[in-house]
């Protein structure tokens, strides 16, 4: 599995933007929540599963969208398998790393 990977330079901190690659460009919803994958937000370069997890520890904010980079962070001990947020089945997690 492929990930779009997209680092960005935040206000206080460096972000993490990780999706799996077979989301890019759609839309989830469920009831009031939505995850738009269309926006440039998303837009990134395809990476592996090991590069990602070098990236992963080089950022203090996180973004994670899909079932492979989540699971990822729950491998790396970033992310906390119960504050996952579920919209129509994708997992989505967002991490403020402290160091």
């Amino acid at each position: 599995m492929n990930f779009i990977v997209c680092a960005k330079q935040g206000p206080h901190a460096n972000i993490l933007v990780v999706t799996d690659a077979d989301l890019i460009g759609k839309v989830i919803e469920e009831g009031k929540l939505q995850l738009d994958l269309t926006k440039k937000f998303y837009q990134g370069e395809e990476k592996t599963k090991d590069k990602v997890k070098v990236m992963l520890s080089t950022c203090s904010h996180l973004h994670l969208t899909g079932k492979g980079a989540v699971a990822i962070g729950v491998e790396m001990e970033l992310v906390n398998s119960d504050k996952i947020l579920y919209v129509n089945g994708v997992p989505h997690a967002q991490v403020i790393v402290e160091n």
